[in-house]
C-alpha cells in the first residue's frame, strides 16, 4: 500500500518519521489537485507497470505450460490464437487429465480481457444445492448457513473470464439460470432481489459427449448452442506420444525446483518406456509417476528399469478389489495408492479407515473430484461420501486444468 502524508506543518522530523514508518510522499498544505496528482502519479505509474508484468508472466506461463512439437498440440495452439481475440464462447472437450483448464486460461490471457480475473469452477464438484450459491452468490439468510452475504462466480468475473470445467455434470436446473445470464448479462443472488449487470465471457470444459446427453435429456440444447460457438478439442496423451519426452523433462525440472531436491537426469533410454504406456490418466498421471520417481529413485539418473517397475505396479496396486478391476477395465483408478495390509500395533479398525480413505481419495482423483461419478463408482450415496470425507480431512487440491 501506498501511502502519502498530508500535514499542515512544514516539519523536517514529521516528514522522517512518517517516512520511517512507511510513507511514501509527505506533502504540506496548501493541497492543490496538481500537487495530489503529481505526488501519486509515480505510485500509478508503478502499479500500472506491475499489472502489466504480471499479465506478461501469465501469458508466458500459459503458453509455456502447453510443452509439446507435436502436429496435434501446434494446432492446438493455432486454435487458442485464432479464437482468444474473437471474445466468443468456446467449448473444450477432451478426456480427464488432459488439460482443459491450461487451454482455457491460455485463451484468457491471449484475449483483451487478460486484465481481468480468471474465475474457474468445477461443476462435478458441488452438489446440485451448492452450485447455484457458488455462481451467483447470495445474500444473508438466503438458506441455513447462509450467515453473511456473498458475491458469486459470474460477479468475481464481471469483465473477465468465468471458466465452467465438467458443465455436463451441472444439474438442468442451474443449466437454465446460466443460459439466462448468458442471455441477459443479468445476475441475481440467491435470497435478493436486486439485478446485477456482469460483462462476463464464458469458457465451458466437458470429458462427455453433450450431444448424447442431450439426447438422454440431462443437457439442454439451446445451452449448448450457446457455449458451443467455437469447439475446441483437447487431444489425449496416447495421440501425441512424440510429446513425452519434452513433457517428462518439463515436469522433471518443475518439480525438482519446487522441491529444492538434488537434480536427478532422466535416461535417454527411459523415454521409450514411457512412450509405451497408454496413460489413461494423461498429462495428470504423467505428471503424477515423474513426481513419484524423482522421489523413489535413489541414484542421480533415472533409467529405464525404473519407468517399468513403476509403470508396473500401477495394475497391481490397483487389484485389491472387484469395485478396481471394473474400473481398471474402463481406464480408471490407475494411480491408486498401495495399503499396507498389516502393521504391528495398528488396530484393524485403523487399517481399515486408512485403506477406505486411500481409496476413497484415488477414486475422487480419478474421476477428476466428481462427486456424483465418485459416489455410483464406489456405489454409496452422495450424502455418505461427504461425510467419509469430512472425516479423514479429504479435500479438493488447486486444480491444475
Amino acid at each position: 500500500l501506498n501511502v502519502v502524508m498530508m500535514s499542515a506543518q512544514q516539519d523536517i522530523e514529521i516528514a522522517t518519521k512518517t517516512m520511517e514508518i512507511g510513507a511514501k510522499r509527505y506533502i504540506t498544505k496548501p493541497i492543490s489537485i496538481d500537487k495530489i496528482l503529481s505526488s501519486v502519479q509515480p505510485f500509478l505509474e508503478i502499479s500500472r507497470l506491475s499489472q502489466e508484468n504480471e499479465i506478461l508472466k501469465s501469458q508466458i506461463i500459459a503458453i509455456d505450460e502447453m510443452v509439446g512439437e507435436s502436429a496435434a498440440i501446434s494446432h492446438l495452439r493455432s486454435q487458442i490464437d485464432r479464437v482468444a481475440g474473437s471474445g466468443l464462447g468456446v467449448l473444450i472437450s477432451g478426456e480427464n487429465g488432459t488439460g482443459k483448464q491450461l487451454v482455457a486460461n491460455a485463451i484468457h490471457q491471449k484475449s483483451e480481457r487478460a486484465a481481468k480475473t480468471f474465475i474457474p469452477l468445477n461443476c462435478a464438484a458441488l452438489p446440485d444445492e451448492l452450485i447455484e450459491s457458488e455462481l451467483f452468490g447470495h445474500e444473508r439468510g438466503a438458506f441455513t448457513g447462509a450467515d453473511s452475504r456473498r458475491q458469486g462466480r459470474f460477479e468475481l468475473a464481471d469483465g473477465g473470464t468465468l471458466f465452467l470445467d465438467e458443465i455436463g455434470d451441472m444439474s438442468l436446473k442451474a443449466q437454465a439460470k446460466v443460459l439466462r445470464v448468458i442471455e441477459t448479462g443479468e445476475v441475481e443472488r440467491l435470497g435478493g432481489n436486486q439485478i446485477r449487470t456482469v460483462d462476463v465471457r464464458i469458457i465451458a470444459a466437458t470429458n462427455k459427449n453433450l450431444p448424447e446427453e442431450i439426447d438422454n435429456g440431462h443437457f439442454r440444447r439451446d445451452l449448448f448452442y450457446r457455449l458451443n460457438v467455437v469447439p475446441i478439442t483437447v487431444p489425449p496423451l496416447r495421440e501425441r506420444a512424440e510429446d513425452i519426452p519434452l513433457l517428462v523433462q518439463h515436469f522433471a525440472e518443475h518439480l525438482q525446483l519446487n522441491m529444492g531436491s538434488t537434480p536427478k537426469a532422466i535416461d535417454p533410454g527411459a523415454y521409450a518406456v514411457f512412450q509405451s504406456y497408454n496413460w489413461p490418466g494423461n498429462i495428470r498421471e504423467l505428471k503424477n509417476i515423474v513426481e513419484r520417481l524423482l522421489i523413489m529413485v535413489n541414484r542421480d539418473v533415472v533409467m529405464a528399469p525404473d519407468v517399468a517397475e513403476a509403470l508396473s505396479l500401477i495394475p497391481q496396486l490397483s487389484a485389491s478389489s472387484q469395485l478396481v478391476d471394473d474400473a481398471l477395465d474402463h481406464g480408471a483408478l490407475q494411480s491408486l495408492p498401495s495399503v499396507a495390509l498389516y502393521k504391528p500395533g495398528t488396530a484393524l479398525s485403523q487399517m481399515m479407515d486408512t485403506a477406505e480413505a486411500q481409496c476413497i481419495l484415488a477414486a475422487l482423483e480419478e474421476f477428476n473430484w466428481n462427486i456424483r461419478r465418485t459416489a455410483e463408482a464406489l456405489e454409496v450415496e452422495r450424502s455418505n461420501l461427504y461425510k467419509k470425507m469430512n472425516k479423514y480431512g479429504i479435500s479438493r487440491p488447486d486444480s491444475e486444468g
